[in-house]
């Protein structure tokens, strides 16, 4: 029989995760990086707030692996290197400040990120592509 430890809400989250992956095209993508980053450094900061060190640690984590192994390998240098070196040089200052806030247990940090990210994230969703028409199908 099949069985799962995750509880009920954190199933459907799950699945509502997987199912926006699967429909999102590459720049909706990187949407959701920003989106899963911004939550984790939410709830870090909720648990600096609660004293819950287990917690902090584990939404630090999940933020410092969102952006370095999701929205920095993201970067294409073809374009624009300058403008490529600089958005990793600001994801990895993101990622040093979160293992600061980490280490000391301390809110300011987080802000920092969670200011920088809400930033980013508002200039990429500016630039969203046009949505392609499709031929033949009606609303």
């Amino acid at each position: 029989m099949f069985t799962s430890t995750l509880q009920p809400i954190a199933q459907y989250r799950e699945v509502g995760t997987i199912t926006a992956v699967s429909q999102a095209d590459p720049h909706q993508l990187v949407l959701l990086l920003f989106d899963g980053a911004l939550a984790a450094v939410l709830q870090a900061r909720h648990a600096v707030a609660t004293g819950d060190a287990p917690t902090r640690h584990t939404s630090i984590s999940r933020a410092m692996r969102i952006i370095d192994e999701g929205l920095k390998a993201s970067v294409m240098s073809e374009a624009d290197p300058a403008l490529a070196d600089n958005l990793c040089g600001l994801y990895e200052h993101m990622v040093a400040r979160l293992f600061t806030a980490n280490r000391h247990g301390s809110d300011e940090p987080l802000a920092e990120v969670l200011k920088l990210l809400g930033e980013l994230r508002s200039a990429w969703a500016e630039i969203a592509p046009a949505p392609v028409a499709r031929v033949g199908v009606q609303a």
